[in-house]
């Protein structure tokens, strides 16, 4: 494996928050899920948090610092005791959630520790949700493919009539001591028992159902709380709701990977919705009252006489709720004004009477000195 620094482009002296913001960059990068499940892809993202892992850790970054990877040997970092799902599980911890929903699903304190019994894959799966139900939040229930307990030997692995014995090699300890030596020292490492892979005991007859897994493919319907404000960015975490590890082992996760629907009447800018609004130029002109979409509905909005194509009006507190908060964004209306491509012989006759005593357009337009849309965008959220 790489250096650890090498790995995240950063000096050996860099920074907790440095360190925190390669990594995210990097994760968001090479997440499988971002790369059609690339095994590739899948290897750097444990690469990336492996180190990442290990260079936030104060005192795991002084003994690789002094050490390297042999400093590490034992250790949930350490090259041989971390797996892909141990880094779903730690950038999930660290960006995948949304904010008070290890309270939500009740996932309450640190993430225990991995215990004796393999624990089950993290299950992930996608889920399409409509602007609306971000502004609201939604409860969906969606059917999940995963692992349970075998029937047949309620999950022990073992023949029916039988069950499993504890390994002799670890004496059900489910670990092994390998003592190493080196130029910097002897070392201790405890692993996983290479008989009973940590289990603390092996089935001498297997279940003719399962195998000896002690668990079969089923299908499952779960409820997915998801509150008002999230992105696709978010993740939701289900602790405990995957597929359950071999022969009664820890159940995995479940992670919800949202996909919002495009609204075509809005264009989303964090909390804030952009919507584009054509009127006529008698209406730009003398001013109206129209009706304009809104994420909730309708809104009654006033066209002040005289409005510039492009101009913005701001509707406060009509966007999307912020994540974890009261607040709400705003939406913003760009004023388009309509030119019609035919016209009738009135209509033709009016404007010609028109044209012959309308003003031409002021000096900054004709130099191109107005601003942008998006800095116009800018003023009205934040009143520039």
């Amino acid at each position: 494996m790489s250096d650890y620094y090498n790995l995240l482009g950063v000096s050996r002296d860099a920074g907790t928050n440095e360190i925190k913001k390669a990594y995210r960059k990097l994760a968001l990068e090479y997440h499988p899920d971002r790369n059609k499940g690339s095994k590739d892809a899948e290897e750097r993202f444990k690469e990336v948090t492996q180190a990442y892992e290990v260079l936030k850790d104060s005192e795991k970054r002084a003994a690789y610092d002094r050490y390297g990877e042999q400093g590490l040997r034992g250790g949930r970092a350490g090259s041989s005791g971390f797996d892909f799902s141990d880094a779903i599980e730690v950038f999930m911890r660290d960006f995948g959630g949304v904010g008070g929903l290890e309270d939500l699903f009740g996932m309450s304190g640190a993430r225990a520790r991995r215990s004796s019994a393999q624990k089950g894959q993290t299950v992930r799966i996608r889920m399409s949700i409509t602007l609306l139900e971000v502004c609201r939040g939604v409860t969906k229930s969606v059917r999940v493919a995963l692992l349970d307990n075998c029937h047949e030997c309620d999950g022990t692995g073992a023949e029916r009539g039988t069950a499993p014995v504890t390994c002799s090699l670890c004496d059900g300890s489910g670990e092994e001591r390998l003592v190493q030596r080196s130029v910097f020292g002897q070392f201790v490492s405890v692993q996983p028992c290479r008989s009973c892979h940590g289990e603390g005991r092996v089935v001498e007859r297997a279940c003719s159902t399962c195998h000896g897994e002690g668990r079969l493919r089923s299908e499952k319907d779960i409820e997915v709380e998801v509150p008002a404000g999230v992105t696709e960015e978010n993740f939701l975490t289900l602790r405990g709701r995957g597929s359950i590890g071999p022969r009664s082992g820890t159940r995995g996760d479940v992670v919800v990977l949202l996909e919002i629907e495009d609204d075509p009447r809005f264009v989303r800018d964090g909390p804030n919705l952009l919507h584009e609004l054509p009127i006529t130029f008698a209406q730009a002109s003398l001013g109206a009252e129209v009706d304009v979409p809104t994420i909730d509905g309708t809104a009654r909005v006033v066209i002040p006489p005289g409005i510039q194509s492009g101009e913005l009006i701001k509707l406060s507190g009509l966007g999307v709720p912020e994540l974890n908060s009261s607040s709400r964004g705003d939406q913003l209306i760009r004023v388009l004004v309509w030119t019609p491509d035919e016209l009738t012989s009135d209509q033709e006759r009016l404007l010609r009477s028109l044209l012959e005593v309308e003003s031409p357009p002021p000096e900054k337009i004709r130099r191109g000195s107005h601003k942008g849309f998006w800095s116009r965008v800018k003023e009205a959220f934040t009143g520039g």
